[in-house]
């Protein structure tokens, strides 16, 4: 992926606050990843700053997921940070202009502890009604020429997380990313989009001999990676997997589900007949049928 050889098709999506899950939160989830020689994709809304993320995993591949701010100046530093701390790449969200109807987190009262760190944002978020308080921090206002200023202060490889058009593929290549990363955001912003999934082929199709194509979402088994390795994805992310083995067992639990998505993912391959993730094609899919 973008130069960095990976052990396996599988990258650790960015998620926030880790550390409401296990108490070393980002830090345990970096250093599962690099045994297992992947990328982790660190949050903007995570409880550790970059510099000390990379620390704790010396030359591992990490990519950073930023949150575009409103003060540019912050914006500014923070990217200084990433570019010093050694990522490799940069993932800037396109799908959060403002935050989604979180009706589930509403109903559970979510709140943030005091105590929890936000290294990488402006302004502390409230405790309470948290992504509305990131949505509020994001500059909603972005365009596409807004990538301009962002080139020139951020060398690193560009993707575009959220796209879920060919139109917005094409627009994303247009403008310098290396690639694109097709996702609904968990299924949490705006309801009714279709499924990453059902998207990916036609991103592919479009821009697929341009820039690298990653999908997210419904990554529960290896199985789910072969499917999107077959409609044309280069790796997947996945995220919620990767928080229930922390929450469970911290560092260990992580590595844990990375492995049992290796093993599943090698399994399928073989009962594919293919020697390679590059050899599953859309030869090796089909659209369920009607269930009965």
């Amino acid at each position: 992926m973008l130069g960095t050889e990976l052990a396996l098709p599988v990258l650790v999506a960015p998620t926030a606050f880790q550390r409401l899950a296990d108490p070393e939160g980002e830090l345990a989830t970096a250093r599962a990843a690099a045994a297992a020689g992947t990328v982790m994709c660190v949050s903007t809304v995570a409880s550790v700053s970059p510099a000390e993320l990379a620390a704790a995993v010396p030359g591992a591949p990490l990519w950073f997921q930023l949150y575009w701010s409103r003060d540019r100046g912050f914006t500014k530093e923070l990217l200084a940070g990433v570019a010093e701390a050694g990522f490799r790449a940069l993932v800037l969200t396109v799908d959060f202009p403002v935050a989604g109807n979180r009706e589930r987190d509403t109903r559970a009262d979510f709140t943030l502890p005091e105590d929890l760190p936000q290294p990488n944002l402006p302004v502390p978020l409230a405790r309470k009604d948290v992504h509305a308080a990131i949505g509020h921090i994001v500059d909603s206002t972005l365009t596409w020429r807004d990538l301009e200023w962002l080139r020139s202060n951020c060398e690193l490889p560009l993707l575009l997380k959220g796209v879920l058009t060919a139109e917005d593929a094409l627009l994303a290549a247009e403008h310098g990313c290396a690639a694109v990363v097709v996702s609904n955001h968990g299924g949490r912003q705006l309801d009714g989009v279709p499924a990453a999934l059902d998207v990916l082929p036609e991103v592919v199709e479009a821009v697929g001999e341009r820039v690298e194509v990653l999908v997210d979402g419904g990554v529960r088994r290896g199985t789910d990676v072969l499917k999107a390795l077959a409609l044309g994805a280069r790796a997947v992310l996945s995220g919620r997997p990767i928080l229930w083995g922390l929450a469970v067992d911290g560092e260990e639990g992580v590595a844990r589900v990375l492995e049992l998505l290796r093993i599943e993912i090698e399994t399928g391959l073989k009962l594919l007949g293919c020697a390679r993730p590059d050899a599953v094609t859309r030869a090796h899919v089909r659209r369920a049928g009607p269930s009965v």
